[in-house]
């Protein structure tokens, strides 16, 4: 395994990352220039909040399919849609420099349509832990697709420092890290729980790639075995 070291995290970034950041930035762009009154006229300001209820995770759906044992498909698109609306531009922008950061070294690796399914797994994963353990109502923004992406490229990274002998622990860096920030973000103010979200995102990227790359799973078995 051979990691790309160009200096440059955004060059060369798989076109299919690149179209996934697109649709985010899109989508934002609208909603962020009808709240300016650029576009739309006056009925533009509500546009944001018309796209978390229809395009949003909606925990309250969820916790109705569950409870009733039923599927239904206007609300299990939500798990598709929800990464593709964000409550502010900031959000969206910092969301999107993961993406294209970390999809770019995955995407170097696995190719860039692999790193799409990893998004949307992780995604979906993130969504179904959000949805059984909290009880909040709506849940929009990237940020479990990136971090599964970020388990991706942690495993990838782990994988290489134990073939190198280098310190495993490096592996877990970044993503020690983000948790770090979250904690210190839920002292202060009051974020909920979507952190919830973002590392159960984290832990379905990392087991992917696990069973996608040939002998991940017995390596993790094995580092299992000894801590």
């Amino acid at each position: 395994m051979s990691y790309n070291n160009d200096p440059s995290p955004f060059n060369s970034v798989p076109i299919a990352v690149w179209l996934l950041f697109f649709i985010m930035f899109v989508i934002e762009c609208i909603f962020s220039l009808g709240e300016f009154g650029l576009i739309g006229g006056p009925g533009a300001i509500g546009w944001r909040l018309i796209g978390i209820t229809d395009f949003g995770f909606s925990g309250r759906a969820f916790d109705f399919m569950v409870e009733n044992g039923r599927l239904l498909p206007k609300q299990m698109l939500r798990f598709v849609t929800y990464p593709f609306v964000f409550d502010n531009f900031t959000s969206m922008l910092f969301a999107g420099a993961i993406l294209l950061a970390i999809g770019k070294m995955v995407g170097d690796l696995i190719g860039g349509w692999a790193v799409v399914f990893c998004f949307f797994f992780s995604g979906i994963c993130g969504a179904v832990t959000f949805g059984l353990v909290t009880d909040q109502a709506w849940m929009v923004g990237a940020y479990p697709c990136v971090y599964g992406l970020i388990g991706a490229y942690t495993f990838l990274l782990w994988q290489q420092l134990v073939t190198t002998g280098g310190q495993q622990a490096q592996a877990f860096t970044l993503i020690g890290f983000l948790m770090g920030i979250q904690l210190v973000f839920g002292i202060f103010f009051q974020i909920g729980y979507l952190w919830v979200a973002e590392l159960s995102g984290f832990i379905a990227g990392f087991g992917l790639i696990a069973f996608v790359v040939p002998g991940g799973i017995r390596r993790l078995l094995s580092a299992l075995r000894r801590s």
